[in-house]
């Protein structure tokens, strides 16, 4: 009395089973962590390499999401060094300078192969090499940062000190001054200033700090607490930053079109202007071994800032950059 009931029951029971077996398994959500990294400038197409990373969600399949922090006020190394964030990007004198001071920041990725400044005079000026400065008025923004650095880090190499020439801090309106003549010569971003100026018709002549000493340059920096309590963060971030720096690099066009979204007016500067920015950026990224921190390049920076009365006394240089979390 009990079959046709029985019957029904595995009919369902079979119904079920197969509707289960074809569905689709639901799908699994994976929360990306938040991370608010400083630039250190404006949204530029320089920054090309991060909005790649972004677009062909690189940083999401590494677990990150992104948040683009341009504030000039963030100083990016005292909230890394204090844990308030767990990374930023630097220009490679502000490490040992921040762990001068106690601050426990390690640099861990590598961005530029070399040091990206250079100094520009107009070609009537004569400036062709390091010894021609000598007499010279040269502006730059000011008596700090990567811009200084490098120019007196050429100086030392060249066995020029400050007192030959006379530095005149003139904000960043280095193109003007050079334009309307009231600079001999400036001190600039390769990438930047010499395009704009040649753009604008000026003939120039450019002597680069990176054919003259090799010095660490522009990175990823974390800090040692993020180092050991999150390991496979810190590679995930430098995996996909040096994914999207190795796409851009190889698909330059693309990535032109990629920095529209995150770089306002992009769309309506001029475009051979800004493609040739991101070509010598370019120029300053690549190398055989994407991201790796070459130790010459960090003991010269080491001992320019010691020499330029930077840091008291030379650093334990080696905890200062890693290559361990290289893809």
């Amino acid at each position: 009395m009990f079959k046709p009931a029985r019957i029904l029951f595995t009919l369902i029971f079979l119904s079920l089973l197969i509707s289960a077996c074809g569905a689709p398994a639901p799908a699994e959500t994976t929360e990306l962590e938040h991370i608010r990294l400083p630039m250190g400038y404006i949204p530029n197409i320089q920054y090309a390499p991060y909005y790649v990373a972004v677009e062909k969600g690189y940083f999401a399949e590494a677990g990150i999401e992104i948040e683009f922090d341009y504030s000039f006020e963030t100083d990016g190394v005292a909230l890394v060094g204090a844990g308030k964030l767990p990374f930023s990007i630097v220009s490679g004198e502000q490490v040992p300078m921040a762990r001068a001071q106690g601050l426990p920041v390690v640099y861990v990725t590598a961005w530029y192969k070399d040091y990206p400044v250079s100094i520009v005079s107009k070609t009537e000026q004569g400036i062709i090499s390091p010894a021609d400065l000598a007499g010279k008025k040269i502006g730059l923004p000011g008596l700090f940062g990567a811009n200084y650095i490098g120019f007196v880090a050429l100086l030392h190499a060249n066995d020029l000190a400050e007192s030959d020439l006379t530095l005149d801090a003139i904000g960043y309106n280095q193109v003007e001054a050079l334009a309307t003549d009231q600079e001999q010569a400036i001190v600039v971003y390769a990438a930047n200033e010499p395009i704009q100026l040649v753009a604008q018709g000026y003939e120039i002549n450019e002597i680069r700090v990176a054919d003259y000493v090799h010095l660490a340059s522009n990175g990823l920096l974390t800090n040692e607490k993020t180092i050991a309590e999150n390991p496979e963060m810190v590679r995930a971030m430098a995996a996909a930053f040096l994914h999207g720096l190795e796409y851009a690099a190889a698909h330059p066009d693309e990535a032109y079109e990629i920095s529209k979204n995150y770089v306002e007016n992009l769309a309506e500067a001029d475009e051979a202007v800004q493609k040739q920015v991101l070509a010598i950026s370019i120029e300053f990224w690549q190398t055989d071994n994407l991201g790796y921190s070459d130790p010459q390049a960090w003991e010269n920076m080491n001992e320019i800032l010691f020499e330029m009365g930077l840091i008291p006394e030379k650093i334990d240089i080696d905890a200062a950059y890693t290559n361990e979390f290289l893809p």
